[in-house]
């Protein structure tokens, strides 16, 4: 069993005909418990800040405006994740494999991406020897 969990939160856009990423959180997860809560709740975050729900608090007036069909929907894909227990149980046992994770949703301009794997992982791959072919 992996005990400890590396998680990131990463935007990725174009800037000048380059793809730019923009780190959103990191957390280092004592549990998988609380590294699978902490994506949840950063999937969440995001969802919130793209599309806040109308009763949730005090929008000003025209702040929210609907978009056409075709427009990927990034918040509600994020919403899904967050609410599919069978999605969550498939996450947990990636994980506890030792296995990364990557949870990704995009829209037209921007790519929202959720990583986790374990620390042991991590630690194992340093520990494998290089592969070294001769050059020439």
């Amino acid at each position: 069993m992996h005990d400890e969990f590396l998680c990131h939160v990463t935007a990725y856009g174009v800037c000048d005909g380059r793809r730019i990423g923009v780190p959103l959180g990191t957390y280092r997860a004592p549990t998988l418990a609380l590294a699978l809560w902490w994506l949840r709740d950063r999937a969440s975050w995001i969802a919130e800040r793209l599309d806040p729900q109308p009763d949730g608090g005090s929008i000003p007036p025209k702040a929210l405006v609907p978009v056409a069909e075709t427009v990927p929907d990034v918040p509600g894909v994020l919403r899904a994740w967050c609410a599919d227990v069978e999605r969550q149980e498939l996450v947990a046992d990636e994980l506890a494999g030792g296995r990364l994770v990557r949870i990704a949703a995009s829209d037209e301009t921007t790519e929202y991406e959720l990583l986790a794997e374990s620390v042991d992982a991590l630690r194992m791959q340093r520990t494998i020897p290089a592969l070294v072919l001769p050059v020439g």
